[in-house]
């Protein structure tokens, strides 16, 4: 069985000879992600990394700050959304021959009663965090 100084290694931690370590960015992600998991709390994953708590906690602040990116979640319950892309030119009429205008919307979120419209010009970044803050809600 591995010691933790082989396991830490393994994962390519920088172990120094008076015991300092430096963690590379992928490896302080994954440990960020274990606590935000059911059930896992920061005490329990910095334990078993050999951590302090605090340490993994500012961790935690960079990755919030956006200076750490977390890896994807990878959930058993995550699933795709229906995406309906559309060429209708802005301000051309409805393709069934009324004359209403089709509004010059890039993106349209529809999460139940509610319909949020970007548009075109939104940034990857801004829709991500919009899609985000969506599936955290209940």
């Amino acid at each position: 069985m591995a010691t933790t100084m082989e396991f830490l290694r393994d994962y390519g931690v920088e172990i120094r000879p008076n015991g300092q370590k430096r963690w590379p960015d992928e490896v302080k992600a994954q440990i960020v992600a274990e606590p935000l998991k059911p059930g896992a709390t920061v005490n329990a994953v910095a334990a078993r990394y050999g951590l302090r708590a605090n340490h993994l906690s500012e961790w935690r602040g960079r990755a919030r700050d956006g200076r750490l990116v977390l890896p994807a979640v990878e959930d058993e319950a995550f699933c795709f959304a229906p995406l309906m892309l559309s060429e209708a030119d802005p301000g051309a009429a409805d393709p069934e021959g009324s004359s209403a205008v089709v509004p010059a919307v890039g993106i349209e979120i529809v999460v139940g009663m509610v319909t949020i419209r970007l548009d075109r010009a939104t940034s990857a970044a801004r829709l991500a965090e919009i899609v985000q803050a969506i599936g955290s809600r209940p």
